[in-house]
């Protein structure tokens, strides 16, 4: 099992080195970065000066060594970049020095602060909802499937392949315009919902308050497409293992519907339901945008389209690099909770 996660993680380490590859060379030539640092009323001397901080007057190559440089967590760094950049970790050696230290993802052209804090700010948020969202659709997902297995053939079964298909067909974005303008708007005097609002609503004066209601419409928007597709998924493997062998031995040893079906049955049934759900998880984490920005949600979603909108790339280049890294880790957890939750499966 350890060579199996050693070599996950190495793919995953070349995965994320092709990602800054594509992110660094894909936002070459959006503008000049110097005149979006200083805006467009700023002298030659000084635009000269921040090009030269920048690095921006040096070959694309040493441009982009000097990016991976900055965001690999093992570098080389001079102690004026270590105070400058305010670089975290571990460094050895003198003047130059060798770090084993947190990613340097620069800093916004807009508020000049490290892209790392801005995001990381941001960050909870989308976890949040990314996480209340694949509950839900976790949790309804599984039921509908194996209520419509069961039940196959019925109204109920129909009916959950109906909800499931108007889910997969419904994108995000539309669906969001839909319940918010419905639920946030028009029936708002009865859900109590509004169209907008974050996780913590600031005041000047009592600081900030926690609204888990404002929570509510967002998750429910980005998880209807996982649950439709967990539904399907559950359902189609239910009724495979339904028609097993083994299943028909449990009902001839006397067990009951409920203890064959859920505990011989589902558990069974789950690796598909599991790769669906790591995989929506991650893909949630990165899909959360315009579903974040619609409802007024802070997160890192929001926060990027923001940024795209500034032409501030730093933050979006930043946002890419996150969103890449924890599509690494949940494929690597998904991989091991395989044999955790099936024992057919292991590792050769």
């Amino acid at each position: 099992m350890l060579r199996f996660i050693t070599r996950k993680l190495m793919y995953g380490l070349l995965v994320l080195v092709g990602v800054v590859i594509v992110v660094f060379f894909l936002f070459q030539g959006f503008g000049d970065p110097a005149r979006l640092v200083i805006g467009q009323t700023g002298d030659s001397a000084t635009i000269r000066n921040i090009r030269k901080e920048l690095a921006l007057d040096e070959p694309k190559w040493k441009q982009f060594v000097l990016y991976l440089n900055d965001v690999s967590p093992l570098a080389v760094h001079t102690t004026g970049e270590i105070k400058s950049k305010e670089l975290e970790g571990i460094f050895i050696g003198g003047d130059t020095k060798f770090a084993i230290k947190l990613p340097y993802l620069r800093r916004s052209y807009q508020t000049k602060k490290n892209v790392s804090e801005v995001l990381l700010e941001a960050l909870p948020g989308t976890v949040i909802l990314a996480l209340t969202a694949m509950l839900f659709a976790t949790l309804v997902g599984i039921f509908l499937g194996v209520v419509a297995a069961v039940k196959q053939n019925t109204w109920m079964d129909t009916s959950a392949i109906f909800a499931s298909v108007l889910g997969i067909s419904a994108p995000s974005f539309f669906m969001g315009i839909v319940i918010a303008y419905l639920f946030g708007f028009v029936l708002s005097d009865y859900t109590g919902l509004t169209m907008t609002g974050s996780l913590y609503n600031i005041d000047p004066f009592e600081g900030r308050e926690l609204q888990l209601k404002n929570l509510i419409l967002p998750a429910l928007t980005l998880g209807i497409r996982p649950l439709a597709i967990i539904t399907q998924l559950t359902r189609s493997a239910m009724l495979d293992v339904l028609e097993q062998d083994y299943i028909r031995t449990a009902y001839a040893k006397g067990l009951s519907k409920r203890v064959v079906v859920l505990r011989h049955g589902l558990r069974n049934a789950l690796n598909p339901v599991i790769t669906a759900i790591t995989g929506w998880f991650a893909e949630l984490l990165a899909g959360a945008f315009f579903v974040e920005y619609i409802f007024g949600w802070k997160g890192i979603g929001k926060v990027t389209v923001d940024a795209l909108e500034k032409l501030d790339f730093p933050v979006v280049m930043g946002s890419v690099l996150i969103t890449a890294t924890f599509f690494i880790i949940v494929n690597i957890l998904a991989d091991i909770l395989y044999g955790v939750v099936d024992p057919r499966v292991r590792v050769k």
